[in-house]
């Protein structure tokens, strides 16, 4: 290590896949972490793997070290830290640094790739990417430039990288791939996003801690796992497999309940479509707007199992008191669905605070409240409070939620927690917060239904069924994706990662018409059903009662296959 800090990576045929960069950093508030020197490698022989640990001097923390673990199938590199500090941006597979030479700055490992695998939908649509693409992957996201990746929050947090080119969004190139993933138990994964940060020929991974993250003594990153597969697909399932064996995540899906399994009338594309271009969707989610569509549904010989009240029936958001103008009998109405034979589930903005006091949220600078805060013992007994409002007998009486927003997580290094918070952030903070209304819901309605779009092996214990989520438009080119398409790729995903969990297939938005009567057909064979538009899909497409019996056919077609 006097000269370079680099190890060669080879499969069993001398091939390399990667120079692993023995540099990484723990940055803080207070101070940069760069490798002042970086020691001779320390390797010691366990029975099932050789451990060589690198030790470098810091610029913020009393000793540092790097270990990688070398097993026959795969390299464990964690990175250690001993000191006090809270951290902000962690970097493995690369870090800042000074080397012998007087090279110093920023340092990557190489990948001998020309391809990357994204588990997770982006805009533009690039589940399969050139190798030197960024990638984003967390709980922060929404539809604004650079930001539209939190379609599934949290995904895999897992890539796959490949030796032949990305030839178009879906299409891996044929194997052996190097996947790499993170190990860690979910109460640890504190930061927002890991990100792969390429710049011309080398790449690290970057976790935002945010300084949400506190060290005393000794910390421990995430171990990040680098492993050669023979697909993306079996990557996904040896994360998957890799989390389960290490206590990280669940073995167990879901006891499914027959209902949950009815197909779906989500009422969000039939209000976008009938407000139009000058209207506002959240204006039509009305007791007599329902109603009219369940006279369409009605006259179409269409019985959804399933209603979603979907964006808003709620005065706001934070409280979730039912609007009483909007919704004037909403229990009576939630009644009236059941003695139809139909479950309710009201849809439910993850993290939004309006309406509760800023003791309760995580706060900016001004102390203006930005989101709920799980870490909150106030905030939680609030929150188990309205889902026992909600769902109760001697409540509304509904049968469970439709988990939305959850990349909505704040994120920020100026951002504040609670006062009578733990100071919980990022991902283990949203699995903290599904989990609270999961636990409730299950406490009153043992058969209630959650479907999140949480896509990470350890949400396995706070999910009943895993929503797809919003449809995306465009590719790298600018060129419109099949919407059935995408569907089968975050199926394949959350079939790897999630095995045995019923899938919502969602449809919102379809671009046209004859994309939307493929995408239902595609629906029923790879998950539940769910119909989102009732009198047109676009301005000039009606949708008449031959499209609604396709429809039909495909519900009646689907049920044969259930019973």
């Amino acid at each position: 290590m006097t000269t370079s800090p680099y190890l060669e990576l080879s499969d069993a045929e001398g091939a390399r896949w990667m120079r692993i960069c023995a540099l990484s950093s723990a940055h803080s508030r207070t101070a940069r972490d760069e490798a002042m020197s970086v020691g001779e490698p320390e390797v010691r022989t366990e029975p099932d793997a050789v451990v060589v640990t690198i030790r470098t001097e810091s610029s913020a923390w009393d000793e540092r070290l790097l270990e990688l673990r070398c097993t026959t199938d795969a390299v464990e590199i964690t990175l250690e830290t001993r000191g006090v500090g809270e951290l902000t941006d962690v970097t493995i597979l690369g870090g800042d640094g000074i080397l012998p030479t007087g090279a110093s700055g920023t340092f990557r490992s190489g990948f001998d790739a020309q391809s990357l695998y994204v588990p997770s939908p982006t805009e533009p649509v690039a589940f399969v990417r050139p190798v030197w693409s960024a990638a984003s992957l967390g709980v922060v996201g929404d539809a604004d430039p650079g930001r539209l990746n939190g379609v599934f929050s949290p995904p895999p947090l897992a890539l796959a990288f490949g030796r032949d080119p990305a030839t178009d969004a879906f299409s891996p190139g044929p194997g052996p791939w190097l996947a790499t993933w993170l190990r860690a138990p979910v109460e640890q994964l504190r930061f927002t996003t890991m990100r792969f940060d390429p710049v011309d020929g080398g790449g690290l991974l970057r976790l935002a801690h945010e300084g949400h993250t506190s060290v005393d003594g000794v910390w421990r990153s995430p171990t990040v796992v680098v492993q050669p597969v023979d697909s993306p697909a079996h990557a996904l399932e040896l994360y998957r497999d890799d989390l389960v064996r290490t206590g990280c995540a669940s073995e167990t899906a879901p006891a499914i309940q027959p209902w949950w399994l009815e197909p779906i009338f989500c009422g969000w594309g039939a209000q976008v479509a009938r407000a139009g271009k000058d209207g506002w969707a959240p204006d039509l989610c009305r007791q007599e707007t329902y109603d009219e569509f369940l006279g369409t549904l009605a006259a179409a010989s269409l019985d959804p199992g399933t209603v979603v009240i979907d964006d808003r029936w709620q005065a706001q958001y934070g409280t979730a008191e039912p609007d009483t103008d909007a919704w004037p009998d909403l229990r009576g109405w939630i009644a009236d669905q059941h003695a139809q034979g139909r479950r309710v589930l009201l849809w439910w903005k993850a993290w939004d605070p309006e309406g509760l006091p800023p003791d309760e949220c995580v706060t900016d600078a001004a102390g203006r409240p930005i989101a709920v805060d799980p870490g909150s013992p106030a905030y939680l007994a609030h929150l188990d409070a309205i889902v026992e409002r909600l769902l109760s007998p001697e409540g509304l009486d509904a049968d469970g939620f439709k988990v939305d927003f959850t990349q909505r997580a704040p994120s920020g290094t100026m951002l504040r927690s609670a006062p009578d918070s733990d100071g919980v952030w990022g991902v283990a903070a949203l699995h903290r917060l599904v989990a609270r209304i999961r636990t409730t819901a299950k406490s009153i309605k043992p058969d209630a239904l959650v479907i999140t779009h949480t896509v990470h092996p350890s949400f396995g214990d706070v999910t009943d069924m895993v929503r797809t989520n919003d449809v995306l438009e465009h590719d790298v080119t600018g060129r419109p994706v099949s919407v059935a398409a995408q569907l089968r790729a975050r199926f394949e995903i959350v079939s790897g990662v999630l095995p045995g969990y019923p899938v919502d297939t969602d449809q919102w938005p379809m671009p046209n018409r004859a994309e939307w009567l493929d995408y239902a057909e595609t629906q029923a064979g790879l998950g539940v059903p769910a119909l989102y538009y009732l009198e047109h899909v676009r301005d000039g497409e009606p949708i008449d009662r031959e499209h609604l019996s396709l429809i039909g056919r495909t519900w009646d077609e689907y049920r044969k296959r259930l019973e």
